[in-house]
């Protein structure tokens, strides 16, 4: 999560102080990313020394206000832009989890996969509640609200979807293991069945009585 674009997309709307940026940058993502105030003014700090922000006075109450610059404006417009790069992925903790489980002694992995399904599709269903009710808070026509409920409604969708293709990988991941287990099963009866080598049959005529026996029976 790119905090410090963020940060800029706020002040691009006019000047801000610290704990503001926090609660806007909540009130727009539901909370979703959580901030501390000292993360934001950590922020700040760095986007002051890249140029990117200024302070600018400040408020009637005292505060410091902060105000985007020619620079920070073209890097924000660079990451509208760009697509989000993909080809270093975030960690993933539960796809770690799982690749971690198999073959660990004492795990069974298809515990792990229903316990993490069941969170999974709990989850989805508090979001998609979540959902009803921003979808009647975006239709309802408050002006004040209505960009910071459209942006809610889009973070809420994104989990959703997201959600949903965890429950779905997490099934094919258990229908896998599945066929997998029995793959090893029908191969381990296989080499059980499989006749044993016995002593090499003799190849060629056998006299079956030696020559001395021969004699004494003449």
């Amino acid at each position: 999560m790119s905090i410090r674009h963020g940060l800029l997309a706020l002040l691009e709307q006019g000047s801000r102080y610290g704990s503001q940026l926090r609660t806007e940058f909540e009130s727009r993502t539901g909370s979703t990313w959580p901030l501390n105030v000292g993360q934001v003014y950590t922020t700040l700090n760095r986007l002051e020394r890249d140029g990117m922000v200024a302070q600018g006075g400040e408020d009637d109450a005292g505060h410091p206000l902060y105000t985007i610059t020619d620079v920070g404006r073209s890097e924000l417009k660079s990451w509208f832009e760009r697509p989000v790069d993909r080809a270093s992925p975030p960690r993933n903790e539960l796809a770690i989890k799982l690749a971690m489980a198999v073959g660990a002694p004492g795990v069974d992995i298809r515990a792990v996969i229903q316990a993490q399904r069941h969170a999974t599709l709990q989850a989805m269903q508090d979001y998609t509640r979540l959902k009803a009710q921003a979808l009647l808070a975006v239709e309802s026509g408050d002006v004040d609200r209505e960009r910071d409920d459209l942006a809610w409604l889009l973070v809420l969708e994104q989990l959703i979807f997201q959600s949903e293709a965890e429950a779905r990988w997490l099934d094919h991941s258990e229908s896998r293991l599945a066929r997998l287990s029995a793959t090893s099963a029908l191969r381990a009866r296989n080499a059980r069945a499989a006749p044993t080598a016995g002593p090499p049959e003799p190849t060629g005529h056998v006299d079956p009585a030696p020559a001395t026996a021969r004699s004494t029976r003449r």
